[in-house]
């Protein structure tokens, strides 16, 4: 398959390059497009409606931009890259486009709640919203170190089945256990999440107010066949969240 492979976490992020190398091995044709710095919570944020975005060619086929995951993807798709080039004289034209896009993986949970605030799942988003398959795909943290190999195996051996589970309207989300094992891969619906986040503010000598985020812990409300609780049962929790007004699922 084509595949364009994008994130949140930036160009450098471990999840991104050992994904895309193994896809790489497993004979699909990648191209890397993912923003140059670290764009977490940016959610569906378009920044080249106030100011253009910067490809800057890393290696073949890998491209940083400026800009944030959901530009990363329409710059790509639209004349970015025109190889993937969409963008036809009379609308848009998927034939010339990827077969799949994939967003991460990233190095922390999209589960539930994130969702709304995920560049990750955004960029997924906004694939779909063009009208190409898109999957998202979130790491859980947790105390250990993170455990790539496992999910990245997972990922090469199961993509089509994946890609399966994709329905005009709408991107699917997955999200991995970093325990280093993934018993299953099993429909989730999104669970409830509360963050219990609070504002420290601190007055400058000039009397300028800064207000620094002292992030809470994240509650999980309990309910069995949520994302949470999947993931807790060491399964793959996969969800297909709507991307548009008026598309119902049910």
């Amino acid at each position: 398959m084509r595949i364009l492979l994008t994130n949140d976490d930036g160009i450098t992020s471990p999840g991104l390059f050992l994904l895309a190398a193994a896809l790489r091995k497993a004979g699909h044709s990648i191209f890397v497009v993912a923003p140059d710095k670290n764009r977490s919570g940016s959610s569906h944020s378009i920044s080249f409606l106030n100011e253009p975005c910067k490809l800057t060619e890393i290696e073949k086929d890998t491209w940083s931009c400026s800009g944030t995951p959901v530009d990363c993807v329409i710059t790509a798709l639209l004349g970015g890259i025109p190889q993937l080039c969409v963008a036809g004289v009379t609308g848009i034209n998927l034939d010339n486009g990827p077969d799949l896009i994939l967003s991460g993986i990233n190095a922390g949970a999209n589960l539930g709640t994130d969702i709304v605030y995920s560049g990750t799942a955004a960029a997924a988003r906004q694939g779909s919203l063009i009208g190409i398959s898109s999957v998202a795909f979130s790491l859980v943290e947790n105390d250990k170190e993170w455990q790539w190999p496992p999910v990245i195996s997972f990922i090469t051996e199961r993509l089509e089945e994946m890609k399966g589970f994709w329905k005009p309207g709408a991107f699917v989300n997955i999200n991995f256990p970093n325990t280093g094992f993934i018993s299953a891969l099993v429909p989730a619906f999104p669970a409830k999440r509360y963050y219990n986040d609070r504002i420290e503010n601190y007055f400058a000598p000039d009397g300028s107010l800064y207000c620094f985020a002292d992030p809470g812990k994240v509650e999980n409300i309990p309910e069995a066949g949520s994302d949470w609780d999947e993931v807790l049962k060491n399964n793959a929790a996969l969800s297909v969240i709507m991307c548009q007004p008026g598309v119902f699922l049910g």
